[in-house]
C-alpha cells in the first residue's frame, strides 16, 4: 500500500467492496459489529460497501488487520496488491496468513526516537497489552487510557506509539491523522459503554422489574471502578471538545440521544408496571441524566483534589441518585 493513509481508494467496479464483504462474512459477525471492531462509523462502512463512498487506505488497513488478511489483497491488482485469485497463502479470508503486509504495518521499522520523551508509555520491559482483535484496537485502547490520564489535547501520536511499543509510522498506517485517531477513540469508548449498558439491562430485564433496571443503570454510571473512572474522565474532556469540534460534537449528540432514550424506555416500562408515577419519560430521563453528569463530575473532582470534606464520593452519588428516583419517580408507599 503506497498511497497516503488518508487517501481514498478507487473502486469503480466494486471489487474492493466485494473483498471487504468476504472479510466480514469470514469474521462471522454482523456488519455493525465488524464496524465496531475496526472502530469505523457503521454508516460509513455501509455507504462504502454500497458504493456511495470510497474506503480510505487507513480503513482498509484496519479491515485487513481485523480480518487477518493481506492489505494488498484488499486493494487488488494495480493498487499495490496481490492477485485476488484465492490461491492458498495469498492472504485471503480463511487463509490464516497476512502475507505481504506493508512494513508500516509492523512494529519494527521506523521507530520514533522521541516517542517516549514525555514518559507516558508503558514501563521499560513491560509487554503492551495487545488484544486478539489486533493492532488498531490496541492503539485505540491506549489512546483512551492516555486521554483519561493526560487530557484530550495533551495526547500526542508519539505518546500513543510509545504506549503501544511501536512507531509513529505504524500509528499513521491505521489512523492517518491525530484527529481521526482521537475520534476513533471516542467512538470506541462510547460503543463500549453502550455494550455494557445493554448487557446489564438484559440481565436486569430478565426479572421484568423496571425499578431494578434503573438501579442497575445508576450503578453502572457511578464512578467506582478504575474502568468507570477512566470512562468518566474521557467524558469530561469530551464535553468541552464537543463544543469546538463538529465531528466530536456529532458523536456526543448521538451518544446522549441513545443514553437518554435508554433511560426513558426504562422509565416508560416502570410507569406501565405501576412502579413509577405517571411522568413524562423523556423529560424525566433528561433530568436524571443531567443529575448523573453533575454528580459524577463532582466525584472525580473530589478524587483528584483529595478529600474536600463534603463527602462527594461514589457512595454519596449513588445514594443521591436513589433519593432522586424515590422523590421524583417512585410511587409513594401506601
Amino acid at each position: 500500500m503506497q498511497q497516503d493513509a488518508g487517501s481514498r481508494v478507487a473502486d469503480a467496479a466494486g471489487d474492493v467492496a466485494d473483498r471487504v464483504r468476504k472479510v466480514i462474512e469470514a469474521a462471522g459477525c454482523s456488519q455493525r459489529e465488524f464496524a465496531r471492531r475496526i472502530v469505523m462509523d457503521p454508516s460509513k462502512l455501509s455507504r462504502s460497501l454500497g458504493g456511495s463512498r470510497r474506503f480510505t487506505v487507513a480503513e482498509l488497513a484496519r479491515i485487513a488487520d481485523a480480518g487477518a488478511v493481506d492489505a494488498g489483497w484488499l486493494l487488488g491488482p494495480g493498487e499495490g496488491g496481490t492477485p485476488a485469485d484465492g490461491t492458498p497463502g495469498d492472504g485471503t479470508p480463511g487463509d490464516g496468513t497476512s502475507a505481504g503486509r506493508t512494513a508500516g504495518d509492523g512494529d519494527g521499522a521506523g521507530r520514533d526516537a522521541g516517542a517516549g520523551s514525555r514518559g507516558r508509555g508503558r514501563s521499560a520491559g513491560a509487554a503492551p497489552q495487545a488484544t486478539v482483535t489486533g493492532r488498531p484496537l490496541q492503539i485505540v485502547q491506549e489512546t483512551v487510557r492516555l486521554i483519561a490520564e493526560c487530557g484530550f489535547h495533551s495526547v500526542r501520536v508519539a505518546d500513543i506509539a510509545a504506549a503501544c511499543d511501536t512507531s509513529t509510522a505504524a500509528i499513521h498506517y491505521h489512523f492517518p491523522g491525530r484527529a481521526e485517531l482521537l475520534e476513533a477513540a471516542v467512538r470506541w469508548c462510547m460503543d463500549e459503554d453502550t455494550d455494557r449498558r445493554a448487557a446489564r439491562l438484559t440481565a436486569a430485564g430478565d426479572a421484568g422489574d423496571a425499578a431494578g433496571e434503573l438501579r442497575q443503570l445508576l450503578a453502572l454510571q457511578t464512578p467506582r471502578t478504575a474502568q468507570q473512572r477512566r470512562q468518566w474522565l474521557v467524558w469530561l474532556d469530551l464535553w468541552a471538545e464537543a463544543a469546538r469540534s463538529t465531528a466530536i460534537g456529532r458523536l456526543h449528540v448521538d451518544y446522549y440521544r441513545q443514553w437518554r432514550t435508554t433511560v426513558a424506555e426504562v422509565i416508560r416500562r416502570g410507569v406501565a408496571q405501576g412502579v413509577f408515577r405517571d411522568v413524562d419519560p423523556e423529560f424525566s430521563a433528561l433530568r436524571l441524566t443531567a443529575l448523573i453528569d453533575g454528580l459524577a463530575s463532582q466525584v472525580l473532582a473530589a478524587a483528584a483534589g483529595g478529600d474536600d470534606g463534603t463527602g462527594a464520593g461514589p457512595d454519596t452519588m449513588y445514594a443521591a441518585l436513589l433519593a432522586h428516583v424515590d422523590a421524583e419517580l417512585a410511587v409513594p408507599s401506601a
